[in-house]
């Protein structure tokens, strides 16, 4: 996003140095340390009113900041002579999640920041053993943060801001209701920053329900443009890849939830799930493709101790049962 980018915005102050916003001295240490040298567009306007608690909505392209810009804000506010948990941030994906607490570590490098992230798939014993320790900031998927919640282990009662990335993508994969519900466990005083690459109308209709008249900055649309970015598409080797596993010549096939929709082999003998899908119909779509025409199929769901309600609201959609893997797992196949 170029300096001279035009931004839809109800707060007109940009502050163009980091020196000038009235961060803490290991703060700027931080910030610099991690290569900034002056704050981006986004961040020009988004901070300074973040860092006075001010609600804030912001909206800009990937890599521009948008991520350092809820980092700064956050570290500045948090005090960290206390153990508590001062800051929450939800992310759609457990690698954002990761990738969020170390944009966080590394800009709070000479702070003492202690940043933990909550994300299906990792021991929840251990979740339960780190907090307890005392984290500043937790950062997370909303289906583990809300059963950190709900164990009375992630409390809630000092957090100052509460941060949604990549917001309209958490809406999209159905996480509209967790969210309602984790920000219930909040005070009411929370301050809430919420970020993404794109805002639909819709999105912008839920944060009137928890936002208090937030400071808004929007890149327009017409903004948002892929100019610069050259951009290719390989069709023939997808092709060759499909018309191989049909074939029978590749007998196996790594696939992503699309794919899985798209898929017309006739048979296909096993089908191993790595995680489970976010929304039941994928599931069908998945694993359908190993009991077509009549035929049996075999499917393998790698499951945690966090996943098992998932689990059990496929079978009970499904009116089926999904039991543990035996030994003799051959015979199935």
């Amino acid at each position: 996003m170029s300096e001279d980018t035009e931004i839809d915005t109800n707060y007109h102050e940009v502050v163009d140095s980091f020196d000038k916003m009235g961060l803490k001295p290991e703060l700027l240490r931080g910030i610099y340390g991690y290569g900034y040298e002056r704050p981006s567009a986004i961040q020009q306007r988004a901070i300074k009113p973040a860092i006075e608690g001010r609600d804030v909505i912001a909206q800009a392209q990937s890599g521009t900041g948008k991520t350092a810009t809820f980092a700064i804000s956050l570290l500045q506010r948090a005090d960290l002579t206390s153990n508590q948990c001062q800051a929450l941030v939800l992310a759609p994906t457990r690698e954002l999640a990761r990738q969020i607490k170390l944009v966080v570590q590394r800009i709070g490098t000479y702070m003492n920041v202690r940043c933990h992230t909550c994300i299906g798939g990792m021991s929840v014993m251990q979740d339960v053993a780190t907090l307890q320790e005392g984290q500043h900031v937790v950062v997370g998927t909303p289906g583990r943060v809300f059963d950190m919640m709900n164990r009375r282990v992630l409390t809630t009662s000092a957090i100052k801001i509460f941060v949604l990335d990549e917001a309209d993508e958490m809406l999209s994969r159905g996480f509209a209701e967790q969210i309602k519900d984790i920000y219930r466990f909040l005070p009411d005083d929370a301050q809430i920053m919420l970020l993404s690459a794109t805002m639909p109308r819709d999105m912008l209709e839920v944060t009137k329900n928890i936002m208090k008249d937030p400071v808004k900055i929007l890149v327009k649309k017409e903004e948002l443009t892929l100019d610069g970015i050259k951009q290719f598409y390989i069709n023939e080797e997808r092709d060759r890849v499909m018309s191989e596993y049909r074939s029978g010549t590749s007998r196996i096939l790594l696939s992503t939830d699309v794919l899985a929709r798209g898929i017309d082999v006739q048979q296909v003998s096993l089908v191993v799930n790595y995680d489970l899908p976010s929304n039941r119909e994928t599931y069908i779509h998945r694993i359908g493709r190993g009991g077509r025409f009549g035929r049996k199929g075999t499917a393998i769901n790698f499951v945690t101790q966090s996943e098992m309600d998932v689990l059990c609201d496929l079978m009970k959609y499904y009116n089926t049962e999904i039991v543990e893997m035996p030994d003799e797992i051959a015979d199935f196949l």
